[in-house]
């Protein structure tokens, strides 16, 4: 049987190209060297049944000099049996693959050793990736490229390798393939590399996950091990298919399966999925299923499966078919809910590698705690070294930071960003590439906040320091590709094209003129006239900021009375804003009047050291409780907006227990505002939503609240 070739096909050549081959653990050990490590194992007589060593999942990637990764293969756990030309594949629960993937077993037969090698039965796809869809319908060489995938050697040649270190097994592993002219019979590489690093080449490759391995650690047969670790791109579970539904009216032969886990004897019910099997697929199922099916339902409850949720508040009627919890499936999910189902579950396969009754809901464990656990006498220095996914190690840049000039293809346009060298923040050393990098870092987030709203840009070409000047009509001076909106305006009867937000090329195409701020209006052009908030501004002249921050908790608290929303950011600047959702319902002179009410309110409790007077001069040095930013096309810093003030600091959202005294508008800035964002998320989100009832609230304020 001839050998084939897909080595360009090759996901962990991929991974190389994309980390660097110097990142892989090359295992070029010499005979000698091989036979000293082989007389440090003991002496034992030929296993039988071996039941595999297992991972701990865990939540996130990490980087630690005393760990080796290696790709995760989508496919079957295989212990192949290699006796002089006997051969036997079997499954981590012992069942025979032997005779199944023949041309795999084909190829063990031509080695004439005697070993014990773990290791993955894998299809890889024209992607070079392995497809575990592709694999389960696999019946011939005519179905795809079969691949054994060798990561571990646990006998060789009458010696048990169990307790030899990890990188010790490999290098015995990698000698025995030496001989190996068999591309299909392959070694799973070791990369000694940065964990993190290395998750994020395999997330770009569309591969299922990393493996971390404790590179001393030895192989603990049938444990599920702190030493090695599994982290998956995507959120992948192996389920109990407990019966299936058909709905009122459809066609198909089955319309969901629903889904168990068990809880020690109890079978559980983690929910119902309808997507990802063919017509040709349920065909198939339901040939396995007809001999399970029972009248007796085997969940611990009666699943409730004409639940209604928020998105079908009248699901089509459906009836149930029980059966007998056997087959075992996996399937992706986003997430678990607070009552342990699956949300957006999507079928990837039948599972006849696994018994139903060892199915379990394998719940992540943190990283941290699991890391300490596995080096309990590692030193505080030592923990050092620990790096953690969430602590921002490897945020990506656009820029590279030595050309002045450079042309990147952003969404489609070519972009030509220039002066990168040029000095924004002449304190902090910070150009104008960084201001770029960190809009290109933020656009998931900032862009919510400027999407179909005109721009009043405010361009610093020279930084802070320098002059600036606004820049609100682009008639005849943007790219054409830049959507735009012609407005008329009343004051001074001119029309305009304002430029609109609309993805991330418009919004470096800003950052690149120099806009180091981002100044939306509150309304789109959908509905211009039409604010989608109100924002009080909490504008300080020489008060202190502990003072500002009184005044927002007045205002929440006068909010919350009348049963008013409120999300609160910081200025960036010197205040702080508060912004209550009005979902484009009201015009801006609604919106005025309902925030010239509350700051009135406000303004009576701190009077002392608060003003509503317009005119400067008449404030005396008072905080102004700024309502008039809802007049149409007032613009204010957009959230995650950078400002140009000394400490290149950021509009950043609050929760509203963080606004108290020792709050800092420098505890914000473009150096830490990523980090803050992957932690926190978008939690101003809720601005954009429904918006209040000002009806109800004008009834409930003349009701005395």
């Amino acid at each position: 049987m001839a050998a084939k070739t897909t080595k360009k096909n090759e996901p962990q050549k991929k991974l190389q190209t994309e980390i660097g081959k110097e990142a892989v653990a090359h295992d070029k050990t010499s005979q000698s060297e091989i036979s000293l490590l082989l007389k440090k194992a003991k002496k034992a007589t030929w296993p039988a049944d071996i039941s595999p060593m297992l991972a701990t999942l865990v939540d996130e990637p990490f980087s630690d000099p005393d760990w080796v990764y290696e790709v995760k293969w989508d496919g079957y756990r295989t212990i192949a049996y290699i006796d002089n030309g006997k051969v036997d594949l079997r499954s981590r629960n012992n069942k025979i693959f032997t005779d199944k993937y023949y041309s795999i077993t084909e190829i063990f037969k031509s080695w004439n050793i005697k070993a014990v090698i773990d290791g993955e039965i894998t299809v890889i796809n024209k992607n070079g990736v392995s497809d575990f869809a592709s694999l389960q319908n696999w019946r011939s060489e005519t179905d795809g490229e079969l691949i054994f995938y060798a990561f571990d050697l646990l006998w060789y040649d009458g010696k048990d390798l169990t307790q030899l270190p990890l990188l010790e097994r490999h290098a015995i592993l990698n000698h025995i393939f030496s001989q190996n002219n068999d591309d299909r019979i392959r070694i799973s590489t070791i990369f000694n590399t940065d964990g993190i690093e290395f998750f994020e080449a395999a997330q770009k490759l569309g591969l299922e996950g990393i493996m971390a391995k404790k590179a001393n650690g030895t192989y603990d047969i049938g444990a599920r091990s702190k030493d090695w670790l599994k982290i998956k791109t995507d959120k992948r579970q192996e389920v109990v298919i407990g019966g299936f539904t058909n709905n009122e009216g459809s066609s198909k032969i089955f319309s969901s399966l629903l889904l168990g886990v068990y809880q020690g004897k109890e079978f559980h019910y983690v929910g119902k999925v309808g997507t990802g099997f063919s017509s040709k697929k349920q065909k198939e199922m339901m040939e396995e299923f007809k001999p399970l099916i029972t009248k007796k339902n085997p969940f611990n409850t009666e699943p409730d499966i004409n639940k209604p949720s928020r998105f079908r508040p009248n699901p089509p009627k459906a009836t149930a078919t029980w059966l007998k919890p056997e087959l075992v499936c996996e399937v992706s999910y986003a997430e678990i809910t607070d009552d342990g189902v699956f949300r957006h579950p999507s079928f990837k396969g039948m599972r006849s590698d696994k018994k139903a009754k060892e199915v379990h809901l394998e719940v992540e464990k943190n990283t941290e705690n699991i890391i300490a656990d596995t080096g309990n006498t590692q030193s505080e220095e030592k923990k050092d070294h620990i790096v953690k996914a969430s602590e921002n190690k490897s945020v990506k840049t656009l820029l590279n930071p030595t050309e002045k000039t450079q042309v990147k293809k952003v969404k489609g346009h070519e972009l030509k960003f220039t002066n990168l060298d040029k000095i924004f923040w002449p304190d902090e050393k910070l150009r104008k590439r960084d201001l770029i990098n960190y809009y290109f870092q933020v656009a998931p987030y900032i862009l919510p906040y400027l999407k179909d709203r005109p721009q009043s840009m405010n361009r610093f070409p020279n930084g802070i320091h320098g002059k600036s000047f606004y820049f609100k009509d682009v008639t005849g001076k943007a790219p054409d590709w830049v959507k735009t909106f012609l407005y008329h305006s009343e004051t001074d009867d001119r029309d305009r094209h304002y430029l609109v937000g609309d993805d991330e090329a418009t919004l470096l195409y800003m950052a690149n003129l120099g806009c180091i701020e981002m100044n939306p209006w509150s309304s789109t052009i959908q509905k211009p006239d039409h604010p989608s908030f109100c924002i009080i501004d909490l504008d300080p002249d020489k008060n202190s900021f502990d003072q500002v921050i009184e005044a927002a908790q007045v205002t929440k608290q006068i909010l919350d009375d009348l049963g008013i929303p409120s999300y609160c950011k910081t200025s960036g600047s010197t205040g702080l804003h508060i912004y209550i959702p009005l979902g484009n319902k009201y015009t801006y002179e609604q919106s005025k009047e309902f925030a010239r009410v509350i700051v009135t309110l406000v303004h009576n409790e701190l009077s002392e050291f608060t003003s509503i007077e317009r005119a400067i001069k008449d404030r005396k040095g008072k905080m102004y409780l700024d309502f008039l930013q809802n007049r149409p096309h007032a613009t204010i810093a957009a959230a995650y907006s950078v400002r140009p003030k000394p400490g290149v600091t950021v509009s950043m959202p609050l929760h509203w227990d963080e606004v108290k005294k020792g709050l800092k508008m420098s505890d914000f800035t473009i150096l830490n505002a990523v980090e803050r964002l992957e932690s926190e998320g978008d939690i101003f989100k809720p601005v954009l939503g429904k918006g209040i009832d000002l009806v109800n609230v004008i009834k409930k304020f003349s009701e005395g609240f």
